[in-house]
């Protein structure tokens, strides 16, 4: 009797480590609230039975990626070296990085570069002059993608019908006074957006801050991330942005878009 393939959906469901994914899924608990935690608030939080949260936390341990006192349980700097890994092999912040620190020399402000990761956008690179005090978005801060500038400039590259669909899909809490929730009105925001190469978004992710983002593209047009730059609003007024700040990020992202596979 002849073999049956197995389909690629059985091969996935054979090749999935669930032990290996419960354990990332536990790491990615720590932070649900402020300071050490105990075995109880992991186990709830990761949705795990106690013991296999212990085995896991002891594995861990062993590890090197969590330190703990018998009781309270919290992660080492070892962690780091899991984001390090991200960032040394990503071709987005090699590539980019002498360009976010170029704009932020040329314009005297901080720039950043961001990706899109489901509906959040991420924070992976940024750039600052020297007379700038380091604060706001550092490495890995994530926000909603639908209310930030470098989310809307990603978003872009869908087409109407499936940008529709998404906005209505993914959560949209406001997160200040300011904030645009209503996916219609999102939708046509981001297509207008689209038509001009960029968007501007004012006090809708922060209380006081705006900023203009430009889409970053590959080689073959297609958008892999977003370069932004913003500041107070009593500080710097929403013209400004675009006079002063969007040329030099337009220019710093299509330099690169050959270099980008």
């Amino acid at each position: 009797m002849p073999k049956l393939k197995r389909s690629e959906s059985d091969e996935r469901a054979t090749d999935f480590v669930e032990s290996l994914d419960r354990g990332l899924r536990l790491l990615q608990c720590f932070g649900a609230t402020p300071g050490p935690m105990t075995l109880s608030d992991l186990a709830r939080a990761a949705e795990l039975p106690r013991a296999t949260t212990r085995r896991i936390l002891f594995t861990l341990a062993r590890s090197g990626f969590v330190a703990s006192d018998g009781k309270l349980f919290s992660l080492t700097p070892h962690v780091l070296t899991l984001a390090a890994s991200y960032l040394r092999s990503n071709q987005l912040v090699a590539v980019l990085q002498p360009v976010l620190d170029r704009v932020a020399t040329a314009a005297q402000e901080i720039s950043s570069l961001a990706v899109l990761d489901g509906d959040d956008v991420v924070f992976i690179a940024r750039g600052g002059p020297a007379r700038v005090f380091s604060s706001g978005l550092e490495i890995g801060y994530r926000l909603p993608a639908f209310c930030t500038s470098v989310g809307r400039a990603m978003l872009g590259q869908l087409g109407d019908a499936e940008l529709a669909e998404r906005l209505k899909t993914m959560k949209r809490e406001a997160l200040t006074p300011q904030t645009v929730t209503d996916p219609k009105v999102l939708l046509a925001r981001i297509a207008a957006d689209r038509a001009q190469g960029y968007s501007l978004v004012d006090r809708e992710a922060e209380p006081h801050f705006r900023s203009i983002s430009v889409p970053v593209r590959r080689y073959d047009d297609v958008i892999v991330a977003a370069i932004n730059m913003g500041a107070h609003v009593d500080r710097v007024p929403a013209r400004e942005l675009v006079d002063r700040f969007l040329p030099l990020l337009g220019e710093g992202a299509e330099s690169v878009r050959s270099q980008l596979l």
